[in-house]
């Protein structure tokens, strides 16, 4: 998936926070200075060429909606992460974690916990 701006991730999580909404409906989830209309509609407009929204036509007017989760969106961002800033591993962006002291040991037991469950699933 492409890359979100600042901006960009700040309109999807308006969506995911509240479901489909027209770009009036956007607007006013920002504080003000409220941002242009016609410069929220770019954005939306670029999100949706990028795969990340999609939208209904209602008469003129269009309401826009995310087209993927949230969920799947941190993932995605995740993984982008560990691969690009940890050569792929999962082992070096949690030590890099439990290094910074990020992790408390409480936490990293409900990891290790979470990973073997998840592999008696398999």
């Amino acid at each position: 998936m492409k890359k979100l701006t600042d901006r960009e991730e700040e309109i999807m999580t308006i969506l995911w926070d509240n479901g489909p909404m027209f770009v009036r409906e956007i607007i006013e989830q920002f504080d003000d200075p409220k941002p242009h209309f016609n410069t929220i509609s770019t954005f939306v407009r670029l999100l949706e060429s990028k795969g990340y929204v999609t939208h209904s036509k209602f008469g003129s007017s269009y309401r826009y909606e995310a087209a993927i989760s949230r969920d799947e969106f941190s993932r995605t961002t995740l993984r982008d992460v560990v691969n690009r800033y940890f050569g792929s591993s999962i082992k070096a962006s949690v030590s890099a974690l439990v290094k910074d002291e990020q992790l408390s040991d409480d936490e990293l037991r409900q990891i290790v916990e979470t990973v073997i469950k998840q592999r008696n699933k398999n």
